[in-house]
């Protein structure tokens, strides 16, 4: 096996969902899946087995042996040629993640669940498994397109280029174009303060943006000539961050972001911006890690 995607699942549909795109991932990568569901001991100390008072395909185990057989089964519909494993254990399912994520190359998660994964990345939980992943963490929002191009989030920061990589890499492998965007407004850009309070700044006309521009072509540099037959296209706008990127994601297939960054994406994952692509972006979003993250 050359690589591994792990995917989260739970029986919803949400995680079903997450299940076909993992297994789309893993085929593009030639890489093996790995089908991960977790649960917590239930209260009381209640057996996992089936009730003696009840039928014998009862009880907690046989469910959930019956939800992650669905999702392999699932999972090998949709891509027949790819191998197929799965881990079944108690635990909180965010734990369990995180460790499944130091052996892989990329961990899939569907935007909402039930059972063991309730609430997963839906307000803090998100947070967490993209800020301490060891690896890029997939969230499948709704079903995936296979067409359009990969948009990529860019805002200059050293901790964004683990990102840029991904997003070349990923457009590579689907044979799709690349839309590199970066948002600014006159207030977030990294620019001298204006002589005069009443201005935004004390430039000639066009000098913050020709700087935005000039700072996503720095972002993407040398990355076009390891991918050379990646089409890209730079798309700098002028207004904020959020509304750019959901637009955007309307007609792309895939979103990627960095962990942190500046400017534009100041706090991303740690604040608005990210709570935002993870609950309204339109196609599916994967958020990279910095320096220690993804390999």
């Amino acid at each position: 096996m050359s690589g591994l995607v792990v995917v989260g699942v739970d029986g919803s549909a949400s995680s079903l969902t997450a299940v076909e795109a993992a297994a789309r991932e893993a085929r593009l990568r030639g890489a093996g899946l790995r089908v991960v569901h977790a649960y917590l001991w239930p209260a009381m100390h209640v057996p996992l087995g089936p009730s003696p008072l009840g039928p014998p395909e009862g009880g907690i185990r046989n469910m959930v042996d019956r939800l992650v057989a669905d999702a392999v089964e699932r999972a090998r519909g949709t891509a027949p040629d790819i191998d197929v494993g799965h881990v079944v254990t108690t635990g909180d399912p965010l734990t369990v993640l995180e460790a499944q994520s130091r052996a892989a190359e990329l961990v899939v998660v569907g935007s909402r669940g039930m059972g063991g994964f309730v609430g997963l990345l839906v307000g803090s939980t998100a947070v967490h498994l993209a800020a301490h992943g060891r690896c890029p963490v997939l969230v499948v929002r709704e079903h995936p397109q296979d067409t359009g191009p990969v948009v990529l989030g860019v805002d200059g920061s050293t901790a964004g280029e683990q990102a840029v990589d991904f997003a070349f890499a990923e457009a590579a492998l689907r044979k799709a174009p690349l839309l590199a965007l970066h948002a600014y407004t006159d207030w977030n850009a990294p620019l001298p303060p204006p002589q005069d309070a009443g201005m935004p700044y004390a430039n000639p006309p066009g000098a913050l943006a020709e700087e935005e521009r000039r700072l996503l072509a720095e972002a993407l540099a040398g990355h076009r000539e390891r991918y050379p037959d990646v089409v890209v296209e730079h798309h700098v706008v002028h207004g904020p961050t959020r509304e750019a990127l959901i637009e955007v994601s309307r007609s792309a297939q895939l979103m990627v972001v960095g962990a942190r960054g500046r400017g534009g994406f100041a706090g991303l994952l740690l604040g608005s911006v990210s709570q935002a692509l993870v609950h309204h972006a339109h196609c599916p979003v994967a958020v990279v890690r910095g320096g220690d993250g993804p390999r």
